[in-house]
């Protein structure tokens, strides 16, 4: 794996991170919750913006951070609180991975 996508997986997990403890602020009325999603956030982007001035292309990496954390999010949620999607939620879950890795295969053949 190219390090450059390193740099987006990790700005991923802290996307997933601070939907979490955004969640777990209870709308921002818990201080201690909210100032650890305030000081995540901007590290998340921060990592999306290294792969990117790495040189990675700014359609597919966006995709894969965002994708990162939409299913971290749920899987965080099913581990922590109990919030198990219905199946046809599954069924969006599945075509996320399949969009965003079909956009990084149609991305990879541009560039050859």
């Amino acid at each position: 794996m190219n390090k450059s996508w390193l740099w987006i997986l990790i700005g991923g997990a802290f996307e997933t991170a601070w939907a979490t403890t955004m969640d777990l602020s209870e709308c921002f009325t818990d201080l201690f919750w909210t100032v650890v999603t305030i000081l995540i956030l901007p590290i998340s982007v921060i990592f999306l913006n290294r792969g990117l001035r790495e040189g990675l292309p700014m359609g597919p990496s966006y995709s894969v951070w965002v994708g990162i954390g939409a299913i971290g999010s749920v899987v965080v949620g099913m581990l922590l609180f109990g919030e198990f999607p219905s199946l046809l939620g599954y069924l969006f879950l599945i075509l996320i991975i399949a969009g965003v890795v079909g956009l990084n295969i149609v991305t990879g053949e541009q560039d050859e």
